[in-house]
């Protein structure tokens, strides 16, 4: 049980980690990236996207990790 807490706790902690650096490659895109006139996303919106999707899949592993935790205290 106190594996699934740590684990919780990290699975956390990588959820904000990647949230921020989201926020940070968003807060860095350029005007010259959004009147870009290329063909497909801009490096900025990639990076973005990464890291939301990181996000996206340290807060799926965060969920699992709860439901352990519930299946696990069960009596």
């Amino acid at each position: 049980m106190n594996f699934l807490a740590i684990l919780l706790i990290l699975a956390m902690i990588a959820v904000v980690v990647a949230m921020v650096r989201g926020i940070i490659a968003f807060l860095k895109t350029t005007e010259a990236d959004l009147n870009s006139n290329a063909v497909g996303p801009s490096v900025s919106s990639q990076k973005q996207n990464k890291a939301m999707m990181q996000r996206v899949l340290f807060q799926g592993l965060a969920i699992i990790i709860i439901v352990l935790i519930f299946a696990a205290s069960k009596p």
